[in-house]
C-alpha cells in the first residue's frame, strides 16, 4: 500500500479543533466512472486486508452515517447479524436516514430525518462530535455536493470496467475538486481524496 499525504477526514473531533463536523463521502467507482450497477460483485474481488483496515479506520474516526432510503434498505438487510469488526462498527453507529417516504426504521441506532435535507444536514454539521460519513453517491450525495455541504470526497477507484450503470457525474453536473491525498493498494485500487471547492 502506498500513501501520499493524509486526508483531512482522519482528524480530531470538531470539539477539539473548534470547527464544525466534516461530511465525508466514500464511493466505489470503476475505471469507466460507474458507481452503481446491476451487479457490483466484481468490486469485492480487489479488496485485501490493507483495504479493509483503511475502511475500518475511517469508520472509527466518524460518529455517524448519513444515508438515503435506498442505501438504508440495502444496508439494513446486509449488516445486522454480522459480527466482524466492520459490521460491528456500522451496526453500533448512529445512522441518519433522509427520506420523505419512510415511516419506520428497524435497524439499531437509525433515525429518520424528514424535512429539508440542506437545513437538517447543516444542523448536524454544527453539532459537536466526530465527522459524518456517507457511503455512495446517490441523491443525498448529489445534494450535499451541489449545496457545498460535502467537505471530503473519497473515490475508491477499482481497476475494472463495468460497461453500464450509473455514472458518478451525470450530464449537466459540475464540480471543482482539489486533490489532497492519494492511497494505492496492492490489488490495484487507488483511493483519491478530494476537497470540493466552493
Amino acid at each position: 500500500m502506498t500513501t501520499t499525504n493524509q486526508p483531512a477526514a482522519q482528524s480530531n473531533t470538531a470539539v477539539e479543533t473548534g470547527r464544525g463536523r466534516k461530511i465525508i463521502e466514500y464511493t466505489l467507482v470503476s475505471l469507466d466512472g460507474v458507481f452503481s450497477a446491476p451487479d457490483t460483485s466484481a468490486f469485492f474481488e480487489y479488496r485485501d486486508a490493507a483495504y479493509y483496515r483503511d475502511g475500518l479506520g475511517q469508520l472509527l474516526a466518524c460518529d455517524a452515517l448519513l444515508m438515503g432510503r435506498t442505501t438504508y434498505e440495502s444496508f439494513a438487510t446486509l449488516w445486522p447479524g454480522r459480527t466482524h469488526p466492520w459490521a460491528d462498527r456500522i451496526n453500533a453507529m448512529q445512522k441518519y436516514v433522509f427520506s420523505s417516504t419512510l415511516t419506520a426504521v428497524e435497524w439499531d441506532n437509525a433515525t429518520i430525518v424528514h424535512g429539508d435535507v440542506v437545513a437538517e444536514v447543516t444542523k448536524l454539521k454544527q453539532q459537536g462530535g466526530r465527522d459524518l460519513l456517507v457511503y455512495g453517491h446517490g441523491l443525498l450525495g448529489e445534494t450535499l455536493l451541489k449545496h457545498h455541504l460535502l467537505d471530503v470526497l473519497d473515490l475508491s477507484i477499482h481497476p475494472l470496467v463495468v460497461g453500464r450503470g450509473k455514472q458518478f457525474f451525470r450530464e449537466g453536473q459540475n464540480a471543482t475538486l482539489r486533490l489532497v491525498a492519494t492511497k494505492s493498494f496492492s490489488t490495484g485500487i487507488v483511493k483519491l481524496t478530494y476537497e470540493p471547492q466552493s
